[in-house]
């Protein structure tokens, strides 16, 4: 439960940062985000897995590109489903996207760090 609450706390940030970073996306508070980041991990969880399968093919053929493409579809069907979370077009959906997914690697880094390796001699 600890862990969820971490994950989602983490994506809310990042959430909010990308949205503070990129003109075009608009955010109405950090309790947005985190209903933003919410629905975005449940479409991550069920709906993904499934345009993932659907686009093998040209997925392959942009060698994992295309992948940015279902991400941005992600996020405008957040959008579609929730008020005050607003993205302007489908470049800036892509965009966000990434600076998201920067974002919150960066934050998970500082919140997990790996242990010191020590040498037995």
């Amino acid at each position: 439960m600890m862990r969820f609450i971490l994950k989602t706390l983490v994506s809310s940030l990042a959430v909010f940062f990308g949205a503070y970073i990129l003109h075009g996306v608009y955010l109405d508070g950090f309790p947005t985000a985190i209903l933003v980041a919410l629905v975005m991990g449940f479409l991550n969880a069920f709906l993904k897995p499934i345009l993932v399968v659907l686009t093998i093919p040209i997925t392959l053929i942009t060698f994992g590109l295309f992948l940015l493409v279902i991400n941005a579809v992600i996020i405008i069907i957040a959008d579609y489903a929730l008020d005050g979370f607003a993205v302007n077009s489908f470049f800036t959906a892509v965009l966000y996207s990434i600076i998201v997914s920067v974002i919150t690697w960066i934050l998970e880094a500082i919140a997990n760090p790996k242990p010191k390796r020590t040498t037995n001699e």
